[in-house]
């Protein structure tokens, strides 16, 4: 199974304070922890770097063998992952991953099921069950309390069939849909999204009381003496 892998890491980061990326995580950028994820897992076979300034990539892709491609992003998370997307060739990518380059965490085993599942049946999302109550709130006011039973949070990466993604892009670009993430474009696109288990580890860095969880999380784990 030949798997490619969008990493994107364009955003602003304007709840951060600072550009997300490249800040340092034990020793470490950011997005030197998303890489080396997908740079040593078996199953990928090429990496597209998307950021703000494609300069700012080519000391990643020295160090980076699979690093096929560094690009621009766009104003938009879709832009920009569309952007990493079009380096990829349709003949000889199946599977792609999306992943947000400010999760570090990632598992490799969460990675290779992802793509398995992507493969079966199409795309895979790997989500958290939500386990605080969730009110509706309006004005201030709450105005109800809803059922959390079937509410999930997602993470990346998420997975897709080539064919797939291609779709779901075509499909928000003609339609001039906004989507906070590729999944959903291809439910709006008609496309059947199936859920993996995620991981709780496998956070988004967005403010830094996150990048001091991936701090301490780093350092009782055995990913700390990479």
């Amino acid at each position: 199974m030949r798997i490619s892998t969008v990493v994107v890491a364009a955003g602003e980061g304007r709840r951060f304070g600072a550009d997300k990326p490249f800040a340092e995580l034990r020793g470490k950028t950011i997005l030197d922890w998303s890489l080396a994820s997908f740079q040593d897992h078996e199953l990928v076979s090429e990496i597209v770097l998307v950021l703000k300034e494609k300069a700012a990539g080519l000391d990643f892709s020295r160090r980076y063998s699979k690093i096929s491609h560094v690009v621009r992003g766009g104003p938009r998370r879709q832009d920009s992952v569309e952007a990493g997307f079009r380096r990829l060739d349709p003949e000889r990518e199946p599977i792609v991953l999306i992943h947000d380059g400010v999760r570090p965490l990632v598992d490799p085993d969460l990675i290779a099921r992802i793509a398995v599942a992507a493969a079966d049946r199409g795309a895979a999302v790997p989500g958290l069950a939500v386990e605080d109550t969730i009110k509706r709130i309006i004005k201030g006011k709450v105005k109800e309390t809803v059922p959390r039973a079937d509410l999930m949070k997602i993470q990346t990466p998420q997975g897709f069939r080539y064919p797939v993604l291609a779709a779901a892009l075509k499909w928000g670009r003609e339609r001039h849909e906004t989507a906070t993430d590729e999944a959903v474009l291809a439910e709006q696109a008609g496309f059947p999204v199936y859920m993996v288990p995620g991981e709780k580890a496998n956070i988004k860095i967005t403010e830094p009381e996150d990048l001091r969880f991936a701090e301490v999380w780093l350092e009782y784990s055995d990913r700390s003496r990479l």
